[in-house]
């Protein structure tokens, strides 16, 4: 009998299609076509460099399989493989995941973690349609309008609109797309589809109007960012996705909902906080907006946010580089409700969404632990189990 192996695949319908993984891999065992990210089995040493960096979990799949998927055949995936089945005889140790040695369980495990741990949608969410156009067939859209949201001038943050006129592309609040800057990189090809949250709900930025929108920040060495933030009104756009079926918003009109974010990490929470405006304006919890930025200045969409109301929105913004105040983080802010964020933390309706820099998961993980402590329970052990229920979600960047 052929001895099964284990082979390393990646969920196509989680995937996003950022290419962070395939940049990442030390020996190019990633590769993609226009549908898909792979791994080609003749050559990944299962070195994990992948797993910690992907912000979908969608990297970290594993079958045990008779004979390999090719990378030709992983192109046309659709949805992953199930597990195979194998005849009977063979050992747990032949046919499981177990067959890891000791020393890569505890290297998948470790990198697991740091992942964040895989992502499940809200039981109620609305079905995402995902990876509707690719690199192959993007979708071309319409600039609708570009508008600067900051008056501070070294951060030049742009709230974009885009029509896709005729061309149906369904979205759901906290998917996302990619944007396929023009011109070539360093190596000759194509760039690469950059991703960004939509910052608009599902039923567009104006109500009923096939558009979305973006909230994008200008980087100084950005090839996509200020391709973006330059375009002008009637410019087309090439478009790929929607990506992501995970990080959205469930449809309770009863759920309770606390979004922590800083900076363009606002852009999905606009969405969600619209949704919830035209939908259940008389919602019996409003949900909570915690938001870091550096100033007021600083801070995308300061002056709409101060004008939702408070059953609707309850909002927390503190800053980091204030003039004459000391410095404060979506983390101070955290450890200062900690009542109100106790009493969420056991509340089996309670959701909580984390997006931004990546460097604020350590100071909101350890004020979450202090909290958690507080009533005599352990962080860690109640974000896996709100995870498991698709009530935690992180979005990393």
């Amino acid at each position: 009998m052929t001895v099964p192996v284990k082979q390393h695949l990646i969920d196509p319908e989680i995937c996003i299609r950022c290419y962070t993984c395939e940049m990442n891999c030390p020996i190019e065992a990633i590769t993609h076509n226009d549908d898909n990210v792979v791994v080609d089995f003749d050559k990944c040493n299962y070195c994990m460099a992948c797993i910690p960096v992907c912000p979908t979990g969608s990297i970290d799949e594993w079958r045990v399989v008779k004979t390999p998927y090719t990378v030709e055949e992983q192109f046309e995936f659709d949805e992953l493989p199930g597990q195979e089945e194998f005849e009977a005889g063979a050992s747990e140790e032949q046919t499981g995941l177990e067959a890891l040695d000791g020393e890569m369980a505890k290297l998948l495990a470790e990198a697991h973690s740091g992942a964040g741990g895989k992502a499940k949608a809200p039981a109620s969410a609305g079905k995402a349609s995902i990876n509707l156009h690719n690199l192959g067939n993007p979708a071309v859209m319409t600039v609708q309008g570009n508008y600067r949201l900051t008056d501070d001038p070294s951060h030049d943050v742009r709230h974009i609109i885009l029509d896709a006129g005729s061309l149906p592309f369904p979205i759901l609040e906290g998917q996302s797309i990619g944007i396929i800057p023009p011109g070539k990189d360093d190596n000759g090809n194509p760039n690469l589809p950059r991703l960004y949250s939509i910052s608009s709900p599902r039923d567009g930025e104006r109500p009923n109007y096939n558009n979305l929108s973006l909230t994008v920040k200008r980087e100084t060495d950005g090839i996509c960012s200020n391709f973006i933030c330059d375009l002008e009104k009637g410019e087309e756009v090439k478009v790929t996705g929607p990506f992501g079926s995970t990080f959205l918003m469930p449809s309770d009109p009863n759920a309770k909902i606390m979004m922590i974010c800083t900076g363009t990490g606002s852009a999905p929470f606009r969405g969600f906080t619209m949704r919830r405006q035209r939908t259940n304006p008389e919602a019996a919890t409003p949900m909570t907006l915690i938001f870091g930025a550096r100033t007021p200045q600083a801070l995308p969409y300061f002056g709409p946010l101060n004008k939702v109301p408070e059953n609707q929105l309850l909002k927390h913004m503190v800053f980091s580089r204030q003039e004459g105040q000391p410095k404060r983080y979506v983390q101070d802010e955290l450890r200062d409700m900690v009542e109100e964020v106790a009493a969420l933390l056991q509340d089996e309706n309670a959701y909580i969404y984390i997006c931004g820099l990546c460097g604020m998961e350590e100071g909101v993980d350890a004020a979450m632990t202090t909290i958690a402590e507080s009533f005599g329970q352990q962080w860690h052990a109640i974000r896996d189990r709100m995870r498991e229920d698709g009530r935690f979600h992180v979005e990393t960047y």
